[in-house]
């Protein structure tokens, strides 16, 4: 039977609801068949992978390896992943570090194949590892077919951590929000700032990004701002802001017009 979240409502409400009720809803996802049979040909298969050539060639491997780093809708870019973690992330020139979306970084530095004698995935932790990416993005995915700013929420509650954590100037760390497309449109939403930004000069969208932080949040900074407490206002506000744009969306909805009238 296929895991189905419970999501009450949308907006702050609905960020609040699900929040309180997801350590069981975890649990049930966790034991559901389909989770533990992907798991269970992951860890049996994993450990006599020694190329990029041979994940990609393995359908059922590709798609735990791309689920875990929520990279599941390019299962059908084999070309492209074949070569991301080919060439690994050690060389300046590699596909990995040129791309702006950081997780085929993330992707091709955890398995290590273009950077290793002896990839990750022969080493004996590995499976555990990615088990555990798998698990928290798969059920974000769940919750995603039921309520897309959902899991971007939940997603972002992690990932800015990760963020903030990390080394780098902030803005370095302001670049690679950017540069991840689910970062970036919760950040994008919070400060209220439009999609179309994107079509600004880089530099010029940094400093539009660093001014509404400082405005709102009283910092530009993404090490306060992907940590507690300010992790938690940017998500509230995400939230609200984003639920209210559905409920605007329902309202102008085709359906809703023909009713009317109008």
């Amino acid at each position: 039977m296929t895991f189905q979240p419970a999501v009450i409502g949308n907006g702050l409400a609905g960020w609040r609801a699900l929040q309180q009720s997801m350590p069981r809803q975890r649990e049930i996802h966790d034991q559901s068949p389909g989770i533990a049979r992907d798991l269970d040909y992951f860890r049996a298969r994993i450990g006599d992978v020694q190329s990029a050539e041979e994940l990609v060639s393995d359908y059922r491997l590709l798609r735990v390896a791309l689920g875990a780093f929520g990279l599941s809708d390019e299962i059908g870019s084999r070309a492209l992943i074949r070569r991301v973690l080919g060439e690994g992330t050690i060389q300046e020139d590699a596909l990995a570090n040129k791309l702006t979306d950081r997780r085929y970084r993330t992707m091709a530095r955890a398995f290590g194949f273009g950077d290793f004698p002896t990839p990750n995935s022969q080493l004996a932790g590995f499976p555990d590892r990615i088990e555990a990416l798998y698990r928290e993005r798969t059920f974000e995915v769940a919750v995603g077919d039921v309520a897309p700013d959902m899991r971007l929420a939940l997603n972002a509650s992690r990932e800015l951590a990760d963020l903030a954590g990390g080394g780098g100037s902030s803005r370095t760390k302001w670049f690679t929000l950017m540069g991840t497309p689910p970062l970036r449109e919760v950040m994008e939403v919070a400060l209220g700032l439009p999609a179309s930004i994107g079509t600004l000069p880089i530099d010029r969208q940094v400093t539009e990004f660093t001014d509404r932080a400082e405005a709102i949040f009283g910092t530009s900074s993404l090490s306060r701002l992907g940590a507690e407490p300010l992790l938690a206002e940017v998500l509230d506000r995400f939230t609200t802001l984003a639920g209210l744009s559905t409920d605007a969306a329902q309202v102008t909805s085709p359906a809703l017009v023909l009713l009317r009238g109008f």
